[in-house]
């Protein structure tokens, strides 16, 4: 398999500086029209307007919890979410600066996303263990978090996430990405992806999650995943890509044909996936 790459030419410049508005390199997604997800609401959390889904089933084993991608909301996630919440309890939420979500002035590194998570988990009683799902940035961010509370997670489903060492340090970006993603993305966004190798190193210090079960979902052309198009932030050396590949290898693959977005080009392969874990994931033993 080989980690996609991009190279600038002249010809290509302005181009690309429009066609990025950034997708920096992270989350190009293709941009869908999908309707805003019925049954979200906003609701306070610490002092600022959140918002959520959050659906409660009393029978239901573990409560499924997704993390968006860069760029992306929770009406995303609507196919997976209308399936997999007949039975089973849910929460989706966006970020900060996202959707109807106002933003913060707290940092963006990943320590922060979780930590935040976790709280937003307990302020509503949802209450471990946790299946997280996470797409893109969002999987850098569970992978954090299932090594943050392990004792809280029961399993892993990653969405054609990032992984650590990808991307690289936000002073080593080429210009015209720096430029580009100043002129075309919120400060939100800048500041998440600025804190990428941050978060990917906040990950990589903490103990090993390869003993918990966990299911990686790789669209086909990206086989260290989540890298739609390379602006020159991504680290396709190849001592990044066999690191990549050899970080979880109890982790179960699937090698999907869909695109970056696979929840909504082919939600069946994210619904079988959370399903899967479902049944493979062990009892919850913690607390």
């Amino acid at each position: 398999m080989k980690l996609t790459s991009f190279k600038f030419t002249k010809k290509r410049t302005f181009q690309l500086l429009l066609v990025s508005m950034l997708g920096v390199a992270i989350s190009m997604t293709a941009c869908q029209s999908i309707p805003p997800l019925a049954g979200a609401v906003t609701e306070t959390f610490q002092g600022r307007q959140l918002e959520t889904f959050t659906l409660v089933r009393p029978a239901s084993k573990a409560v499924i919890v997704f993390e968006n991608g860069a760029r992306e909301t929770i009406n995303k996630w609507d196919k997976v979410l209308n399936e997999v919440s007949q039975d089973s309890s849910v929460f989706a939420y966006n970020r900060p600066g996202y959707g109807k979500s106002d933003k913060t002035n707290a940092p963006r590194d990943g320590q922060t996303i979780v930590a935040e998570l976790h709280q937003m988990l307990q302020q509503r009683h949802l209450k471990p263990p946790y299946i997280l799902v996470g797409h893109s940035m969002g999987g850098l961010y569970v992978q954090l978090f299932a090594k943050t509370y392990p004792d809280e997670v029961q399993g892993i489903v990653l969405v054609d996430a990032l992984y650590p060492k990808i991307i690289k340090k936000p002073e080593d970006f080429p210009w015209l990405t720096r430029a580009g993603k100043s002129l075309f993305l919120n400060s939100t966004l800048q500041s998440e992806i600025d804190q990428i190798y941050a978060t990917g190193e906040q990950v990589l210090a903490l103990p090993s999650i390869d003993n918990k079960p966990m299911i990686r979902l790789i669209n086909v052309p990206k086989s260290a995943g989540a890298i739609a198009v390379d602006f020159g932030v991504v680290n396709d050396d190849p001592q990044t890509i066999s690191f990549v590949r050899k970080i979880y290898p109890n982790a179960k693959l699937v090698i999907a044909d869909s695109d970056h977005a696979i929840q909504t080009a082919n939600p069946e392969l994210v619904v079988a996936a959370i399903r899967e874990m479902q049944k493979i994931a062990p009892l919850y033993t913690g607390d």
